[in-house]
């Protein structure tokens, strides 16, 4: 049959990398721009969450435009703009200024997750949604763990604003092959006829499970769903620490730690890159456990919670001095982190009913996961000022992991949207 289809699996993995690659070059740069334009802890988080700002308004518009127009076109979009804002970052001439391209980065980068919903119901097949989901998001990931090592280099040998526009050249480069490439697979030629025919009969898995593919329950319909809800607070609270990792992690080595920019950067690429390779173990194993029928009864949910769980290590933080042993308690909370919101985004394959609405399903998971991750730089900035410390900050970050595994467990246990009998009877609602 052949496995042509896993060149998507590469294409969405480098986009998710690039995506978080721009994120997470402000905080590595955090320092020389901080002292260029004498920008103090508080200042600093707000500038750390600008991007996330109109970043989670656009989410479920972003999840429509793709469910209407596709995701070769919205993605080539997004990644078109949140490149020029990068670029502009590199050429900002204060505070305000990088507020500015920040947010507007936030708006290109508000198409990626919402259209890797489509991506998922349109080529993968049910039994690899996990471990598509685990590559996917994996980029997220890994996207820090090479910009804790490379850009940390770059920042110090070209300085930061060099390094902002070599970030957006990258983006570009992406957006060519995407452009060239990506269709979908009944108009794709590089695919094989037996491999198109084998796509297009598994990606829904039993037709029974399936509404047809133009009906839409809307927004309204989704938010009436409680695992929708559930699973949009789960989102959450994984978010929350994975943005205070994101954004305050070179920053709690430098100044709490005493580490240069060269080592905090590279010590910071060992969580991330460490999370990488769990979450796409466990994503495998999540397909390998799992059959269709438990699948679509959310059973991903159980591993969701015992990952999340193991996330909450981090409440030992504190109690830590060993540098090297935090960096050991970090890496097993990005890595519970990473993998439980890969199977989230699985399990909102899993549970839908309604394949019209993949796009704003995915976004309405994406913004309750960053309207907690909008906070977390704010709120982590407060409390490091008013304390002097990381410490409460990671207790924080504990709590929450800790109630979103009680969260995914008990509430996440029905399907999204009605089955394919009740959908004829439905009325078009968005």
């Amino acid at each position: 049959m052949g496995h042509r289809r896993y060149w998507i699996f590469v294409f969405m993995f480098l986009l998710a990398t690039i995506n978080y690659v721009d994120r997470i070059v402000l905080s590595v740069s955090s320092t020389p721009i901080a002292q260029e334009f004498g920008i103090d802890k508080v200042q600093l988080g707000y500038l750390f969450s600008s991007f996330l700002w109109l970043y989670v308004v656009c989410l479920v518009p972003m999840g429509m435009i793709v469910d209407k127009l596709g995701t070769r076109t919205v993605n080539a979009a997004g990644i078109g703009l949140w490149s020029i804002a990068t670029a502009l970052t590199g050429l900002a001439t204060g505070f305000g200024m990088l507020i500015g391209t920040r947010v507007l980065m936030g708006v290109g980068e508000s198409t990626t997750y919402p259209a890797s919903g489509r991506v998922i119901r349109e080529w993968i097949p049910l039994k690899e949604r996990a471990l598509f989901a685990a590559i996917f998001n994996g980029g997220a990931y890994f996207g820090p763990a090479i910009g804790g090592l490379v850009l940390a280099w770059l920042v110090s040998a070209v300085g930061w604003r060099t390094t902002f526009l070599i970030c957006a050249a990258i983006g570009f480069v992406w957006l060519l092959a995407w452009m060239i490439w990506f269709r979908k697979p009944e108009e794709v030629s590089w695919l094989t006829d037996e491999e198109r025919a084998f796509i297009l009969r598994e990606r829904n898995g039993s037709a029974k499970n399936t509404a047809p593919d133009g009906h839409s329950i809307g927004l309204r319909g989704l938010l009436s769903s409680s695992s929708m809800l559930g699973l949009m607070v789960t989102q959450g609270c994984a978010v929350y620490t994975q943005y205070f990792f994101l954004t305050w992690l070179p920053n709690y080595l430098q100044t709490e730690r005493g580490m240069s920019l060269l080592k905090s950067g590279a010590l910071m690429s060992l969580p991330f890159l460490g999370a990488v390779v769990l979450t796409v173990l466990l994503g495998k194993l999540s397909d390998s456990l799992l059959t269709e029928e438990s699948a679509r009864a959310g059973g991903r949910r159980r591993l969701g919670a015992l990952l999340l769980l193991m996330g909450s290590v981090i409440l030992l933080t504190p109690l830590v001095e060993n540098v090297y042993l935090i960096l050991v308690l970090i890496t097993l909370a990005l890595g519970g982190v990473a993998s439980a919101v890969a199977l989230n985004i699985a399990m909102i394959g899993d549970l839908l009913r309604t394949p019209a609405d993949s796009g704003r399903a995915t976004g309405l998971l994406i913004l309750g996961g960053n309207i907690f991750g909008i906070l977390a730089p704010i709120v982590t900035g407060y409390v490091v000022q008013s304390t002097g410390s990381f410490n409460m900050a990671f207790v924080v970050a504990g709590a929450l992991l800790a109630f979103g595994a009680l969260t995914v467990f008990l509430v996440v246990r029905t399907p999204i949207g009605p089955s394919e009998s009740d959908a004829t009877l439905s009325v078009r609602t968005a």
